[in-house]
């Protein structure tokens, strides 16, 4: 017998509940993107590719519950659209476990949290 019991959510509505854990994934971004000459193992480039593409995949998926309960014909959600599309194009590509692909990871992770944040701010402070 299992202990463990199996979640259905196809529509992710328990995940939308979940706040996202914003303040180690900037301090990664943040470390990642000030490397200069990174001597790591492989299996560290991995373990914070790992890390950083799901971070990148949840706060994608913020975004776009974010921008669907947005005015079809305004600007945040249509600049969202193309943040979302280039996401799914830059995560489409597998990691390849080196400085630069972490980096590019990270600057991933920089740009979902403004567009988050220009998506969550209320639309007088954008005008």
């Amino acid at each position: 017998m299992s202990s463990h019991t199996v979640l259905h959510d196809p529509h992710s509505l328990i995940e939308a509940q979940l706040p996202l854990d914003r303040a180690p994934y900037e301090a990664l971004a943040t470390a990642v993107l000030a490397w200069t000459d990174p001597t790591l193992g492989v299996r560290d480039y991995e373990q914070i590719a790992l890390q950083l593409t799901g971070h990148a995949r949840a706060l994608a998926a913020d975004v776009a519950r974010h921008a669907a309960a947005l005015p079809k014909n305004g600007g945040r959600g249509a600049l969202a659209d193309v943040v979302l599309r280039e996401t799914a194009r830059r995560l489409s590509v597998p990691a390849a476990g080196t400085a630069r692909c972490l980096q590019n990871r990270a600057r991933l992770v920089r740009a979902l949290y403004a567009r988050l944040d220009r998506l969550t701010e209320p639309l007088s402070a954008t005008a």
